[in-house]
């Protein structure tokens, strides 16, 4: 599945595709978030979890710039 296509599914669709055929790899506490980084095929993928409001927030595509991959990284390597 293309980035694209995957973007294009609704939040249940992500979730269950995430599930049934990613790979959890680590979590990492962010400010307000919970967020699960998961492999889907070669893709890294970060669900964002809001444990004050018990959903997820967010579903996308891991941003390799962002300074939250200090706090992988210090946990995993991640092959960037």
């Amino acid at each position: 599945m293309s980035r694209e296509d995957f973007k294009k599914l609704t939040l249940h669709k992500k979730i269950q595709m995430l599930y049934t055929e990613g790979t959890f790899i680590v979590g990492i506490r962010y400010y307000t978030h919970k967020v699960n980084l998961y492999l889907l095929g070669d893709e890294y993928i970060e669900v964002f979890y809001n444990h004050k409001l018990d959903k997820i927030d967010n579903i996308d595509f891991l941003n390799t710039r962002h300074t939250r991959m200090k706090f992988y990284l210090d946990q995993i390597q991640l092959p960037i």
